[in-house]
């Protein structure tokens, strides 16, 4: 580990070297490729020195203890050894996650399809309080939300909705959501006072480039058509909705959400990259079960995740046994402890792999 952190840092000061050329300077493409190489060096170079003053700490102090005699000042040694020593372990322990192996996919934008599940339009009512929820919380972080496909209910829930949040690790923070969401509550329309369970199924998808995924426009069949439901005044004056058959999978996207049919095109397309990239994932991570990338759950979407129990207000990750009571404060987007905890989860998952290995 320590030799491929040397290499990491003398990696690191050449890029600090050619980024005060006045030649790289004026290459914007590779400025830029400098520059983001060396923001994901910085953690890691800055928490490997802060390491090595701590090691440097551990030999002054041992070096202390052996040539002083004042019982005083070995006292006052042995507590800086002890601190150093501390202090070392837990950087050591941080290096190796910032070592671990890194999700290509981390970096990219995520979309997200939540269906309603079992419970009919309770299922529906509650999806569209996930929706909510997963708005919130990237509306917290300064991440922007843009629906691509949306099925309504009349009651106010959704049936399905697709939606793009985009923002700096967008993914790698939400992509532990995939699975089942189980809600226990009761009903409004429920007279008798009985708790119903319903459930939501979530899918997290790394948004697809065209480089990404390759369709053969022989695969496709796109339908255009008047929007139905509620879309603004322009709904049903004109044919700006489509709907893209993909034959080879039989996935069918239909989008209306805005009122240009291309711009419809285009969500509709993005939509169907994301989703034959992630089965394109999936099929490689099922091939190489030992390498999953996910190691806090599959991702499947048939995995029951997570329990929302509105009598208790308590909210239960079943992947790592934590149990919050703020169900309130969950549903309006206070996601960032449950997602540490899973995140935290997963890299402990991934170093124990590691070190079997």
């Amino acid at each position: 580990m320590f030799d491929k952190l040397e290499d990491l840092v003398a990696r690191y000061e050449e890029i600090m070297r050619q980024i005060a050329e006045p030649d790289i300077a004026s290459d914007g493409a590779k400025f830029t490729e400098l520059m983001k190489e060396q923001s994901e060096l910085a953690p890691i170079v800055e928490t490997f020195r802060a390491y090595q003053k701590q090691k440097q700490s551990i030999e002054d102090s041992l070096e202390l203890l052996d040539a002083e005699s004042d019982e005083e000042m070995r006292q006052l040694a042995k507590e800086e050894l002890a601190e150093a020593r501390a202090s070392a372990e837990e950087l050591e322990n941080q290096l190796k996650v910032l070592l671990l192996p890194k999700d290509s996919n981390d970096d990219r934008n995520v979309i997200i399809e939540i269906r309603g599940g079992a419970g009919g339009d309770e299922a529906a009512l509650f999806a569209a309080e996930v929706y909510r929820m997963y708005r919130h919380y990237a509306e917290s972080r300064g991440w922007a939300c843009e629906v691509m496909e949306l099925e309504e209910t009349g009651i106010g829930g959704m049936k399905k909705i697709n939606f793009m949040v985009r923002g700096r690790g967008a993914y790698s923070t939400l992509k532990y959501e995939s699975g089942v969401h189980r809600v226990q509550r009761v009903p409004a329309t429920e007279s008798g006072g009985r708790i119903h369970t319903s459930t939501v199924t979530v899918a997290v998808m790394p948004e697809a480039q065209e480089v990404d995924v390759v369709i053969d426009p022989a695969d496709i069949r796109i339908d255009v058509m008047r929007a139905s439901g509620n879309g603004g005044q322009c709904v049903n004056t004109t044919d700006s909705a489509v709907r893209l058959t993909h034959y080879p999978t039989g996935i069918v996207i239909y989008s209306q959400t805005e009122k240009s049919q291309l711009q419809n095109k285009n969500k509709a397309f993005a939509l169907l990259r994301a989703k034959l990239y992630t089965m394109e994932m999936l099929r490689q991570q099922e091939e190489a079960s030992a390498r999953r990338l996910a190691q806090i759950g599959s991702g499947d979407r048939s995995e029951k995740i997570r329990t929302y129990n509105f009598p208790q207000g308590r909210v239960t990750d079943h992947r790592i046994n934590l149990t919050l009571y703020k169900l309130d404060k969950i549903l309006n987007g206070d996601l960032q402890e449950l997602l540490d905890a899973l995140m935290a989860a997963d890299q402990a998952a991934k170093l124990a792999q590691q070190e079997r290995d």
